[in-house]
């Protein structure tokens, strides 16, 4: 039930003691407002890291090296090289896997011709699937597809720069041809990857073929180069990564302990460890912030101490006409609630504001980076911080409303 009298005294004592109320709530406030900002500059830095990441969290990446123990009459030294068998291999001595993409490169500076025009890219043999390692966005045409591998058609789905460097602005690439190495290859697609920084700028300068058609046009045989590979969901890359090496050492007669026949990179394994890298930034902001909102209840503590102290004749009153020791601490604990509710409210209302004006400005000025972008306060962190904001009143007036549900009003009443 609303009382209007409790709150009219509440709003009394404030306004009595405006400069002492103020300075009290000024340190919950403070620790409010630093828990926001730091959690907010914390998930700028995630934000700006991640955003770099163009790749599935969960890729397994797996080449071929050389051998080093002997096995089965095998010297060590001895090259493994992946063929198109293991594909089908992979895939049904691994039911885990989501997906199996080998990969072709052609060769560094890979030199294509338009007409008069020429320019050096990146070249990458690849299967349709491979989308969904590594996400992109087609911004005309499309990507590979099945019959393109079926038949091993001759086209290419290029980046923005092989765009610009071999045609005119007012052209449509789509259904031109360019040629690589003699051959004529017909556009069909034109993507931008997902990443920022260099990885875009590697990306636009990028051109994906068919990848038996560049095993046979750059006769390649059945040769691989390496594996992207994904796991289905709830299975670890870990997992994956772990038996792709088993069946393939089979396949290829490498010792079950050659650890150096093939080289493995684990995306979901380098994320969680940068995750984790966070979550220790976020706890430390969780802890300096704490420490110093355990410092405000102190102060509001003291300061609720000293209310009561100056009403004690007052609270000796109530329970002389009859005031129960619940309504004395609930009449403290409100008051004590009050205070750092308001104070911390402020302090988060601040703390928001700071980090959104950063946030646009990055946005207006053009200053987000691979390190820094888009700082943002997560909603269960607002929640959390305001259910904290009236635990920490709770428990600040919990001393003073127990010394004052404690006055003898008989005392009190002698009190000067």
């Amino acid at each position: 039930m609303f009382d209007l009298d409790r709150w009219s005294e509440i709003w009394a004592t404030i306004r009595k003691h405006k400069l002492r109320t103020a300075l009290t709530g000024l340190g919950v406030a403070w620790g409010i407002f630093m828990l926001v900002v730091m959690l907010g500059a914390s998930k700028g830095f995630e934000n700006g890291v991640m955003s770099q990441l163009d790749i599935a969290e969960n890729t397994v990446f797996l080449w071929s090296q050389k051998t080093s123990i002997p096995y089965q009459g095998l010297q060590p030294g001895r090259f493994i090289q992946f063929q198109n068998e293991d594909v089908p291999a992979l895939e049904a001595a691994i039911p885990e896997l989501e997906v199996v993409c080998p990969r072709n490169s052609i060769w560094d500076n890979f030199t294509v011709t338009r007409e008069n025009k020429s320019a050096s890219f990146n070249a990458f043999g690849d299967y349709p699937a491979f989308v969904r390692v590594k996400p992109m966005s087609i911004l005309k045409g499309r990507f590979i597809n099945q019959k393109d591998m079926d038949e091993r058609r001759k086209v290419a789905v290029v980046g923005e720069q092989v765009v610009k460097s071999l045609f005119a602005s007012d052209e449509d690439p789509i259904g031109q041809y360019i040629y690589a190495n003699g051959t004529p290859f017909k556009i069909v697609g034109i993507f931008r990857g997902k990443g920022q920084g260099e990885e875009v700028m590697e990306d636009a300068k990028t051109i994906y073929f068919p990848h038996r058609t560049v095993q046979q046009v750059f006769k390649q045989g059945n040769r691989i180069y390496w594996f992207a590979l994904l796991p289905k969901p709830g299975i670890p890359a870990s997992f994956i990564e772990r038996r792709a090496k088993e069946v393939l050492a089979i396949r290829h007669k490498v010792a079950p302990n050659d650890l150096k026949a093939f080289g493995s990179a684990n995306v979901e394994q380098e994320v969680q460890e940068i995750q984790g890298l966070f979550m220790g930034m976020k706890g430390f902001s969780w802890f300096v912030s704490i420490g110093t909102i355990l410092a405000g209840i102190i102060g509001v503590s003291n300061i609720m101490l000293i209310v009561v102290k100056e009403r004690t004749k007052e609270i000796g009153v109530r329970k002389a006409l009859g005031a129960t020791p619940r309504s004395i601490i609930t009449l403290i604990l409100q008051e004590s609630i009050v205070i750092t509710a308001i104070a911390g409210y402020l302090g988060l209302l601040a703390g928001v504001g700071l980090i959104e004006g950063v946030n646009q400005l990055l946005k207006a000025v053009g200053g987000e980076s691979e390190f820094f972008a888009n700082p943002e306060v997560d909603l269960n962190v607002a929640i959390t911080a305001l259910v904290l904001l009236v635990v920490v009143g709770a428990l600040a007036g919990l001393i003073p409303a127990a010394k004052a549900a404690s006055v003898n009003p008989v005392v009190a009443l002698k009190d000067e």
